[in-house]
């Protein structure tokens, strides 16, 4: 899965004044990181708001990302959650055509035992007909998908190609590059690791920051996967505080502040998410101008 390497962005779901999507915006966003050199679009992660999604929803904004990127780049469809027959019964009901993988979330609150996440993308890879990417970040699921648990799942299906991995716990994701089968991908869900954990062998991130910055965060990533780590680093310098400020307050509050301050769409979320604070904004406003100097 070559077309997969490198920086793939978690794109936002922009909301106009009435909490509706904000379809214009999600075209200019489709847009702003074709144009600035990102890889592949993932849509409806996490980051999309998608627990705040309805069915219909949803269907409209694959549509209209698919029809905004017009086959440009490769996109990655999220699909996944804590019970493991809606997940199969949405793969196995969703139109998948037009996307290049599915990104599932491991189980989140259940906290399920490291057989029973085994058996939940046993079934999830057995109802998908793409490739799929295990995603796991702890912090947000309650639980870990430790490394003997990945590996395994790597190799007894060929469908699962590569792990979002972000524990953040680098010792874990080197031993995931260390034992992983050579054509397993290792790509990172932690803005701030990834350029380290490319650098270490890793096939790319998917990132959050980067559809803020997609030029600068995209480049630094190229940078990095071709062995240039003076120059991708001096990049990872530049960038380095706006990856601390858009989540100072969460996600996606602080990417969509950002957004909102590059005028690609309006900082709303939906709650139980707040918009960011006044302070952050101007955090943010201040780190805009810098860049830009």
């Amino acid at each position: 899965m070559e077309e997969l390497k490198g920086t793939g962005v978690a794109l936002i779901t922009p909301f106009d004044d009435d909490n509706q999507i904000d379809f214009p915006s999600l075209e200019r966003l489709v847009h702003y990181q074709v144009d600035n050199g990102v890889d592949y679009l993932v849509v409806l992660g996490t980051t999309g708001e998608t627990a705040t999604l309805t069915t219909q929803e949803k269907a409209e904004v694959r549509s209209c990302v698919l029809k905004a990127n017009a086959g440009r780049l490769p996109v990655v469809l999220g699909i996944g959650g804590n019970n493991t027959h809606a997940v199969v019964e949405e793969l196995r009901t969703t139109d998948l055509l037009g996307f290049k993988a599915v990104l599932s979330v491991s189980p989140y609150y259940n906290k399920p035992s490291q057989e029973g996440i085994y058996r939940h993308f046993q079934e999830v890879s057995g109802a998908c007909d793409l490739p799929v990417i295990i995603y796991n970040v702890p912090p947000r699921t309650g639980s870990n998908i430790l490394p003997e648990t990945i590996l395994r799942l790597a190799r007894d299906f060929d469908n699962i190609i590569a792990v979002k991995e972000a524990s953040g716990n680098f010792e874990q994701a080197l031993d995931l590059l260390r034992d992983k089968p050579a054509d397993f991908m290792i790509i990172s869900g932690e803005d701030k690791l990834a350029l380290p954990l490319v650098l270490a062998g890793g096939a790319g991130v998917i990132s959050v920051i980067g559809q803020g910055l997609p030029k600068e965060f995209s480049d630094m990533i190229r940078l990095g996967l071709d062995g240039r780590s003076k120059e991708a680093f001096k990049v990872f310098y530049q960038v380095l505080d706006s990856m601390d400020l858009i989540f100072e307050e969460g996600n996606p509050s602080g990417i969509k502040c950002l957004l909102n301050i590059l005028e690609i769409s309006s900082d709303r979320v939906r709650l139980p998410l707040v918009p960011a604070s006044k302070d952050l904004r101007q955090k943010m406003i201040k780190f805009v101008a810098t860049l830009k100097n």
